[in-house]
């Protein structure tokens, strides 16, 4: 019985926090009923139980939001060899394209390694669904670049 108060707590605790983590994605109805239902049956579920539902409803939460959707510039970012920016264009919380609006043009070698960098940086977004992805190797601040304005882009969408 000691245990049963704690574990209300601790259940509480994390349907509040949930609840924050979901309103942005308010649009996401399926997301929100997971994450309030097992709250809901909390008090008629065992300690055992009640402990470990709250943090399954969890991990569909931090997941991409369902239904963003749009076009977003990222920052740009100052590296050693001339400015990077990229855009991001997000369907329904899947990132769809990648362009890049600004690459590294310092001098020529900056220009034709950023030329060889892009795609491969795009590929590796799409295929990831992030900003978090491997260097590619030789171009280490045009990627550092990318990589910083892509994710100031997904984070202007919220994804």
């Amino acid at each position: 019985m000691v245990g049963a108060p704690a574990a209300e707590s601790l259940q509480a605790t994390l349907a509040s926090a949930t609840t924050a983590t979901t309103t942005p994605a308010a649009s996401t109805t399926p997301a929100a009923t997971s994450a309030t239902t097992p709250s809901a049956t909390t008090p008629t579920a065992g300690t055992g139980e009640a402990a470990q539902a709250p943090a399954a409803a969890t991990a569909p939460v931090a997941a991409t939001p369902a239904g963003v959707t749009g076009t977003f510039d990222g920052s740009v970012v100052q590296t050693r060899f001339g400015n990077v920016q990229v855009s991001v264009t997000i369907d329904n919380g899947t990132i769809t394209e990648v362009s890049a609006l600004h690459l590294t043009d310092h001098d020529p070698r900056s220009v034709a390694i950023s030329n060889q960098a892009a795609p491969i940086l795009r590929s590796e977004v799409l295929t990831a669904q992030s900003a978090q992805v491997q260097n590619v190797s030789g171009a280490t601040y045009t990627t550092a670049g990318y990589l910083q304005s892509m994710q100031a882009a997904l984070d202007a969408a919220q994804f």
